[in-house]
């Protein structure tokens, strides 16, 4: 903590000097100098808020919101500077012992915090201890809570956020004119002025206006979305997909935590408490604000450059509050975040009623490219407005509570007039934001235009549309396997232009080596008149699937079509032919609980070596079929879970809040054919943890146990890989059929460094290489009912060819794997060496292996 008797000599030192300077005044009278006027943004000629306005001798004080100032003096001095982050210094010569206007436009610049080197031939080196900066920072750090807008008792304000995407260039051209003549229109919206030395040409734009509350104790929050209005791209590309996205990606900016999260990343807040071990803080000078609040300008730097941190300056008020009044920073475009050549944050706070700061305007800007030399790429800026920042209380229980009429509304748009845009736009927009409006509902409308959106979703997604069906993924047409030899497949599903209620989907494959037909028929009916892929679900599901699958890889349906995935490696030639008959009832809610309630009959038939036999007296006898009827009940809790949303398929986007799910299985004897009685219960938990500058941890903790005498195709087959793909959520150097359980527990972590280590190697940096470790522990047991060495009335656990036991329970002790992989390998790549700990002695096993896995992140 700062020294009191320090601290109290500082501020009675500051007292001391401004009652000399009142003195100075009253003698001086009129002879003092007054210098005031706006400083502005020299390309937009809007003013800045935030200025540092200061006379040589360091006294000064900040432009308000326009930009407007007033600095006052004695008339000692000739020159006024003018300085603010991402702007170029400015002075000018002013006349002494006068009152005078003085308009001053800022250039901007992007260099203000380039890293600069300095030679000396004595080297200072930068300290925590006796450093008043860093002591000031600890004052920040512990008056903290209090500045946070959670320290109300109660909280309502306006709030209109704006978000705005366009391509950008350095050049000062807009590439690409000759292949997109029929889009001249698009072209010819070009801003120039919003940023020095760079061509936006906008095609995205979001607005939304909204009423926050919130309440201490006990502590709740609702905001209530008054309007939102976007470009509309139509039915191909999903409106609200986009925005949740981009909200997630620039999510809301609060300086009080320890993490500031953007662009998917956490980063260390410059007032966190392990802030003074990863930061270096230097007092520039103190300044006055419009309040005559005394504030310290406080410039910050990573202590190591390549550090996934922050850089910039903070203004910090002395009025006991220690809270933040400005802020602007950015980080390092050496660092190892993905296609991000620039990117600034930058915050106003204003003064309320009580005497405290609370945050009134925030810009998110970032740039982003292939390279940080590519002088093309996407500019993206989010900028956040609050007003009318009230802590009146109490407020009613009725605010916190989402009506019907909101529901409809989410439902349906926030759709509102132009006049309730001009009342509440705290913003105004731009001329080229606002043609972006009419040029996009324009373009949706254009045949080229659909046609560029049809043959990119082929070559993003793998379909192809043909009118109401579409035809794909064009990934599973050609694959392989020793059963099948090679396979031919064709499918495809409808779209929403057939009907919003009623969705189907079917395929139709052949193997040239076992010369069967396999087929898939499935017909979806929406209870809500939603598409059945979007928030919230409420549909019922209908489908028959007659295939050849790889006993226990039912959760990765899809997969075994990939091409990609039918190179593999060992022996993979135990099958089963498969027909399932199920019907599901789908039910999502808006807190993101749902359930699934569903029937299957399944037959199983093995095929290739696999075969299921049992011992009939001195002999083995063959079953040729297994038939099971299962009703199953499964419950999913997924907190504050969002999704970009397709015409036909939903993407999850992960963030910090578990996902649980619990499923029940009871298998009927006699229903249907069934031949087994049995329950199943399984919990499945998915939490990742951010680390801060440690990076983060993906965790899944998962476990079950069956009820009941049952054969092995029915107990749990523990999920493996044989491919040479890197695999989250299987055992990647486990075989196909290896491990069989009654009852199990497991523990996955895949803990990404983000380049922790890497960036503190001089020779790697630069590859923006990132560490990732991995551990996968799995505990299982077959209860001596269902083990046929102990009881000889259940199904034999199969062989190999050389008539070697293949399948086997964890009755030994766990499974154990582990990995150390290297990502980003051009920004997309994943290798991991993955190397097995237990049950070495297995036939035909990989002890270890290299896997690779595509990622794409930032």
């Amino acid at each position: 903590m700062i020294d009191a008797v320090w601290f109290k000599r500082v501020v009675m030192r500051i007292r001391f000097t401004f009652f000399i300077l009142l003195l100075l005044q009253i003698v001086t009278g009129f002879g003092q100098t007054v210098v005031k006027g706006v400083v502005r943004n020299l390309a937009t000629q809007q003013g800045i808020a935030g200025v540092s306005v200061y006379f040589t001798d360091g006294n000064g004080t900040l432009t308000d919101s326009n930009g407007n100032y007033t600095l006052r003096n004695p008339r000692n001095f000739r020159q006024v500077e003018f300085s603010a982050l991402n702007f170029k210094k400015k002075t000018v010569i002013i006349r002494q012992g006068q009152t005078q206007v003085v308009d001053v436009s800022l250039d901007a610049s992007s260099a203000d915090l380039q890293d600069v080197t300095v030679k000396s031939k004595k080297r200072i080196r930068y300290s925590n201890k006796n450093n008043p900066a860093v002591e000031l920072i600890r004052q920040v750090v512990a008056h903290r809570e209090n500045n946070r807008i959670s320290s109300y008792p109660f909280v309502n304000y306006d709030q209109y956020e704006k978000i705005q995407v366009a391509l950008s260039n350095s050049a000062g051209a807009i590439p690409g004119r000759k292949l997109f003549k029929k889009f001249d229109f698009m072209l010819d919206n070009i801003d120039t002025t919003s940023i020095k030395n760079k061509t936006l040409l906008p095609f995205y734009v979001e607005e939304t206006a909204s009423k926050k509350y919130f309440r201490k104790d006990p502590d709740k929050s609702h905001t209530k979305i008054l309007g939102n209005k976007k470009v509309n791209f139509g039915e191909f590309i999903d409106q609200k997909g986009i925005s949740k996205y981009l909200n997630f990606v620039y999510s809301d900016i609060d300086i009080y935590k320890s993490n500031v999260e953007i662009l998917t990343n956490q980063l260390l807040s410059p007032i966190a408490d392990l802030a003074p071990q990863f930061y270096m803080f230097f007092i520039r000078d103190t300044v006055t604000d419009e309040h005559d609040t005394k504030l310290v300008r406080l410039s910050f730097y990573p202590r190591n450059t390549a550090s996934m941190l922050f850089r910039g300056t903070i203004f910090i008020t002395l009025d006991g509050n220690y809270a933040v009044q400005k802020l602007d920073m950015s980080v390092n475009p050496n660092i190892n975040l993905n296609w991000v050549k620039e990117l600034f944050v930058n915050q106003t706070f204003s003064r309320n009623k009580e005497g405290k700061y609370y945050v009134t305007k925030t810009d998110i800007k970032a740039d982003f490219g292939l390279s940080q030399n590519s002088k093309k790429g996407i500019y993206a800026e989010r900028t956040v407005s609050v007003d009318h920042f009230n802590t009146d209380g109490p407020l009613p229980d009725s605010v916190f509570v989402t009506s019907k009429e909101d529901r409809i509304a989410e439902d349906e748009g926030y759709t509102q007039p132009d006049s309730f845009w001009v009342s509440n736009r705290q913003v105004p927009l731009t001329a080229t934001e606002v043609k972006t409006y009419s040029n996009v509902d324009s373009l949706h409308n254009m045949k080229s235009y659909k046609r560029l959106v049809d043959w990119a979703t082929l070559l993003l997604a793998g379909y192809k549309m043909f009118g109401a069906y579409e035809v794909g993924p064009v990934n599973t047409f050609y694959s392989f396997n020793p059963v099948e030899g090679f396979r031919l497949r064709l499918g495809g599903r409808t779209t929403p232009l057939l009907s919003k209620r009623i969705y189907l989907e079917n395929y139709v494959a052949y193997g040239f080596k076992d010369e069967r037909f396999k087929y898939f028929l499935s017909a979806a009916y929406s209870l809500n008149n939603k598409s059945i892929y979007h928030f919230p679900y409420d549909y019922v599901k209908l489908s028959f699937n007659h295939d050849l699958k790889i006993p226990g890889q039912e959760l990765q349906f899809v997969a075994e079509d990939n091409f990609l995935l039918s190179f593999k490696r060992g022996t993979n030639n135990k099958f089963v032919y498969t027909d399932v008959a199920k019907v599901e009832y789908v039910r999502e809610f808006r807190n993101n609980f749902s359930y699934n309630l569903s029937a299957k009959f399944m037959q199983q038939t093995p095929a290739g070596t696999l075969s299921y036999t049992k011992p009939s007296g001195d002999s083995l006898v063959n079953i040729d079929q297994l038939r099971t009827t299962e009703l199953a009940l499964q419950l999913r809790w997924a907190p504050h879970e969002a999704y970009y949303e397709g015409k036909v398929y939903r993407t999850p986007i992960i963030n910090k809040y578990p996902i649980f799910t619990l499923t029940g299985t009871m298998g009927v004897k006699g229903l249907f054919g069934g031949q087994y009685n049995y329950q199943n219960i399984n919990l499945n938990i998915f939490k990742r943890f951010y680390l801060s500058q440690f990076g983060y941890s993906d965790l899944v903790a998962e476990g079950g146990y069956i009820f009941g005498k049952v054969p092995y195709p029915l107990l749990t087959i523990h999920r493996a890989n044989q491919t040479y793909a890197y695999q989250l959520y299987a055992y990647n150097l486990m075989n196909f059929l290896e491990f069989v359980s009654d009852k199990y527990a497991s523990v996955n972590i895949d803990h990404h460094f983000n380049g922790l280590l890497f960036n503190r190697v001089p020779l790697l940096r630069k590859l923006n290489l990132r560490e990732i470790v991995s551990a996968k522990v799995l505990y299982g047991s077959v209860r001596s009912e269902n083990n046929p060495v102990k009881d000889p009335d259940v199904y034999k656990f199969p062989q190999d060819a050389n008539s070697n036991q293949s399948t086997f329970s964890l009755n030994h002790g766990p499974y154990i794997e582990g990995s150390v992989g290297i990502g980003n390998i051009f920004k997309i790549l994943r290798v991991d060496y993955v190397k097995r700990f237990t049950y070495l002695d297995h036939p035909d096993i990989a002890k270890w292996g290299i896997r690779t896995r595509l990622r794409f992140d930032f």
